[in-house]
């Protein structure tokens, strides 16, 4: 049976035989991820699309649409988190609605595009533009240039296709966005660190496909030594996902305290503590004062951990509270810095040690 002829009219997985076995299977390997990567992105774009076509066929028996559209979501969002998960809260379904909305005829071309169909974070970052022939621009450039979510949100961000517009000279404009976006290519596995696919195929949301060896260390013991406290903590996730409408970020660590009743959120930072850094615990006390909060919670606190060589530090955040009451009431049932900075550097020596004895078997 001549594997090569058989399968040069199927076009899924790509089988050749150039007696060098590694590059063959390395050939199967990489086609069979794309083709994956290709299966899954269409069923997500379909999925999404019809989830919003049909939002939209309801929508319209209300007399009031808009009023109506909204109680639709709300209700949607009950039913289908506790059924399918967080994927479907209502800021998700808004961006179904809207998707059908911007694409309406996309379904009608997706057998002739599915080489050329654009993953479905690419359409949901394209949501954000409302100049339909910007939009348009930005679509087929990024079919035609294979641009990343991350390259595409950038030149969105920065206002590339207007920019383009008004250059009389084109092509400095272009070589430096090249040169400013050469690190967004995607590598052989973007495909499943993307969190949307992830959670498509079933993975866990809280698992993490960046922390290195020593970041997981860290933290696996920060929650166990905040437990063993003692003053009240619950855990409640590890590597939060949250999405906002141009980035994904991922909170290490979410405790809720039922002596201060309020959520606790830890941060891992492997360098020094930056001013982003703090804006970035900021946003996530906000996001969880709005989306969490119960109404005889407390403010959230954020815990920035800093596990940089040189000093190993933490940093407290909290908003729409007061010094005092931080003074008074939280600093009883918050670990001090200097225990977070002893656990921390407790947990760097074990590791060390650790990586010494594997070096020497």
């Amino acid at each position: 049976m001549n594997l090569e002829k058989t399968n040069s009219n199927l076009n899924i997985i790509k089988y050749q035989n150039t007696e060098n076995i590694f590059e063959d299977i390395c050939i199967i390997i990489d086609s069979a991820q794309n083709y994956a990567y290709k299966s899954v992105n269409i069923a997500l774009v379909e999925r999404n699309w019809l989830i919003g076509y049909r939002i939209a066929e309801e929508e319209l028996k209300g007399s009031n649409r808009a009023d109506y559209g909204v109680e639709i979501i709300k209700k949607l969002s009950k039913e289908l988190t506790k059924e399918y998960g967080n994927i479907f809260i209502s800021r998700n379904l808004y961006y179904f609605l809207r998707f059908y909305k911007m694409f309406p005829n996309i379904l009608n071309t997706l057998c002739s595009k599915y080489n050329n169909l654009l993953s479905w974070s690419h359409y949901r970052t394209l949501l954000q533009i409302n100049d339909e022939k910007a939009r348009n621009w930005y679509e087929n450039e990024c079919i035609k240039e294979t641009w990343s979510v991350r390259t595409l949100q950038r030149n969105i961000s920065s206002q590339y296709y207007y920019r383009l517009l008004k250059s009389q000279i084109k092509e400095p404009v272009v070589k430096e966005m090249k040169e400013k976006t050469n690190d967004d290519l995607l590598n052989k596995l973007e495909f499943i660190k993307n969190p949307v696919i992830a959670e498509f195929l079933g993975f866990s949301p809280e698992q993490s496909f960046t922390e290195s060896d020593i970041e997981k260390s860290i933290i696996t013991n920060i929650q166990k030594f905040l437990i063993e406290l003692g003053k009240g903590y619950a855990f409640v996730a590890r590597q939060l996902h949250i999405h906002t409408e141009k980035e994904d970020y991922y909170i290490d660590l979410v405790f809720y305290n039922y002596i201060l009743k309020c959520f606790v959120l830890i941060d891992l930072k492997t360098s020094k503590i930056t001013h982003q850094d703090i804006g970035q615990m900021d946003m996530y006390i906000r996001m969880f004062d709005e989306l969490k909060r119960g109404e005889d919670d407390n403010p959230t606190i954020g815990i920035i951990l800093c596990s940089d060589t040189d000093e190993d530090i933490a940093k407290y955040s909290i908003l729409n509270g007061s010094e005092k009451l931080f003074a008074s009431k939280y600093s009883l049932y918050l670990p001090t810095k200097e225990e977070l900075r002893a656990e921390i550097e407790s947990q760097k020596a074990i590791f060390n040690m650790q990586q010494q004895e594997k070096s020497k078997k």
